[in-house]
């Protein structure tokens, strides 16, 4: 009998769990990348409880933990008044072997993975892999690409789309990716100085909302990293000087000596998903299927649902001869999560942090207080925020 062969666009948490899934279950995968490694820039850092959950399975989520750190408290706090509310997460024992988000940069995953998938005879990483486009017929599917510049065909019964926003599948499929993007683009900037020393009560995860600059105030293992937006006068240059992140340090937190940063992006920001996740023998996930803002992180963590989602459901059609009928599901199931929960949560995110008017602001922070104060409302509210009801929600849909 023919070994199924499954072909995934993409190395990074998304496609590498996914190959790993299909790996491990003895199915045949080719990854193809674009990189000539993987990637290791500061991107996603919050992995919420039920990704933990799903990783744990394949021996990941404890080697993360020792890698990362672990976040019982989430706070949403405003830029003048400092606290307004703090969820403990431990609220939500029970519902997750994993009661906490854990701070811990993206690439420690797809390096973990990649150190499993090298053991697996059957699944292949191509580095300089540059895929230009997808076709299929009724019975396979044929990824045209060029390795180190020599073109390439490499058939497959399925290709799992995971190549990102600008994603080669999507554009080849000509799906459309609905949606918009924000004006402003969003400023990281990464220092090794130790906010929680001068700040009160700082948690590892802390939201501050301000009429004028909100920020997203992080902690990773190695570092904190700020997230401002940018005024929509102000160019890439001026945005990155010296100058105008310093000053949007210390107008976080004044200090008599100059911040010291070891890391700066500027990005634009989107609320997309794509109008199909599926066309025959062709998938589209994480970044490729939906992207959003950061605010909640929910991003990378909505990828590796897809994933596992998608690979369930692919390894009962291959190995327990499942009808194809099956694979619309993941469409339906991920597609209404993209919209309903990931895009809608962000983009509510968003403008509860950046409002401007004083009264919408009050009554946001007063309905804050009363949610974190009742253990309750605290929980159901900690539910939605990590993923869970999202998770609950897609098994319900048939």
């Amino acid at each position: 009998m023919k070994q199924s062969h499954v072909m995934i666009v993409g190395a990074g948490p998304v496609g590498l769990v996914s190959a790993l899934v299909l790996g491990q279950a003895g199915i045949k995968v080719t990854v193809a990348e674009s990189s000539n490694s993987l990637n290791e820039d500061l991107r996603a850092s919050t992995f919420h409880p039920p990704t933990l959950d799903m990783l744990s399975r394949f021996g990941l989520t404890e080697a993360l933990i020792s890698q990362g750190l672990v976040a019982r408290y989430t706070q949403q706090r405003d830029r003048q008044e400092g606290v307004i509310a703090e969820f403990d997460m431990n609220l939500l024992k029970g519902d997750t072997d994993h009661p906490f988000r854990l701070q811990c940069e993206q690439w420690k995953l797809t390096n973990l993975i990649c150190s499993q998938l090298a053991k697996l005879p059957h699944v292949q990483i191509l580095f300089n892999a540059k895929v230009e486009s997808v076709s299929q017929t009724a019975d396979s599917a044929t990824t045209h690409l060029s390795v180190e510049g020599i073109p390439h065909q490499i058939e497959s019964d399925f290709i799992l789309g995971a190549d990102g926003a600008w994603s080669s599948v999507r554009k080849s499929l000509a799906v459309d990716f609905e949606g918009f993007t924000y004006p402003e683009r969003f400023l990281v900037i990464s220092t090794q100085f130790e906010f929680a020393n001068h700040m009160p009560k700082l948690s590892y995860v802390n939201y501050c909302s301000d009429p004028y600059e909100w920020c997203v105030l992080l902690r990773v293992p190695t570092s904190w990293r700020v997230l401002f937006p940018t005024k929509l006068d102000e160019t890439d240059e001026e945005v990155m000087e010296d100058a105008s992140v310093e000053r949007r340090l210390q107008g976080l937190l004044s200090q008599t000596q100059a911040y010291d940063t070891v890391h700066r992006t500027l990005y634009k920001v989107h609320q997309r998903v794509a109008k199909k996740f599926r066309q025959g023998r062709i998938f589209l996930m994480g970044d490729a299927a939906h992207i959003n803002n950061p605010l909640g992180g929910m991003g990378m963590n909505g990828g590796v649902h897809d994933a596992m989602n998608l690979c369930q459901k692919l390894l009962e059609v291959i190995k327990m001869g499942s009808e194809h009928d099956l694979l619309d599901r993941y469409e339906r199931q991920r597609r209404t999560i993209a919209i309903e929960y990931i895009n809608a949560s962000t983009a509510r995110n968003k403008k509860e942090i950046e409002e401007q008017d004083p009264v919408i602001r009050l009554r946001t922070q007063n309905e804050l207080r009363e949610i974190c104060a009742n253990p309750i409302t605290a929980k159901n509210y900690l539910r939605k925020t990590s993923m869970l009801d999202a998770l609950e929600r897609a098994e319900a849909i048939l």
